[in-house]
């Protein structure tokens, strides 16, 4: 699959078929495609990006909600499968990266090759993340969580009408994360990066060093200035960061980086 045509998970803003890895990135619980759209034209001519795009939101508001982790996996696993001739990177966010650890499992099993490198951001590891119930509270309760972490607009969740769209999807995406336990299975044999703000109230560098449970191979943490939500303001740093641990002439290529990771 080389074209720009999408497929119901899958869109690539910026296709690259000539690319020689590609980076496939799933969005965080109420996100997007969209919410990585904005790497695009950062990303050197050898990075050819692939972001998943969960149904109920953006250009498929009118897919039904899927709050099973494993239908999502499947789902997505069945349309990457073509994309996978040639390495491939995973990069998920908060509720992506729990996704994505999935995904790399459900890939290997399958008969795939693992991700050269897992990118897990701004969540613990799956076998530790807490429980949670929020998906079963009142509406109140829900924007409470939305605004304790950042990054949702106070403006939409003001807006009857944009709040009670936003919040049936975020609400799903919750039910889908907080009921998920790790599948049983061993564990990877990727290197794993864990990317995390110095001020996410979910997740700090004691926790982060727990995705070692999840591989055989090295894991490192790196964590940059911000909340839960650094990943725009510290967009060129993280994609910086993320080219250097796939291979360092990539980021020469790259539009111009800051000098400091």
């Amino acid at each position: 699959m080389t074209s720009a045509a999408p497929t119901p998970w899958l869109r690539r803003p910026r296709p690259r078929p000539g690319a020689g890895i590609r980076l496939v990135c799933l969005p965080h619980a109420g996100g997007g495609a969209s919410s990585y759209r904005a790497w695009a034209p950062l990303l050197p001519d050898g990075v050819d990006l692939v972001c998943v795009q969960y149904p109920g939101r953006e250009d498929r508001f009118g897919d039904p909600l899927v709050d099973d982790m494993a239908a999502t996996v499947s789902a997505v696993a069945g349309e990457l499968a073509p994309l996978l001739d040639r390495p491939y990177a995973l990069f998920g966010h908060s509720m992506g990266s729990a996704v994505a650890y999935e995904l790399a499992r459900a890939l290997r099993d399958g008969g795939a090759p693992e991700p050269e490198r897992l990118f897990a951001s701004g969540r613990r590891a799956p076998a530790d993340a807490p429980p949670g119930r929020v998906h079963e509270g009142d509406d109140e309760a829900l924007v409470a969580e939305l605004l304790r972490l950042g990054g949702t607009e106070e403006e939409v969740l003001a807006d009857p009408g944009l709040r009670e769209a936003v919040l049936g999807y975020i609400r799903n995406d919750y039910r889908l994360i907080e009921r998920y336990r790790p599948f049983p299975g061993r564990p990877l044999d990727c290197p794993v990066s864990v990317f995390l703000g110095d001020d996410d109230p979910e997740i700090d560098t004691s926790n982060a060093e727990r995705w070692t449970a999840t591989t055989t191979a090295r894991v490192d943490v790196q964590v940059f200035p911000g909340d839960h939500f650094y990943l725009a303001p510290r967009r060129r740093e993280v994609l910086a960061a993320l080219l250097r641990r796939l291979d360092p002439a990539l980021v020469a290529t790259a539009s111009p980086w800051p000098s400091t990771p």
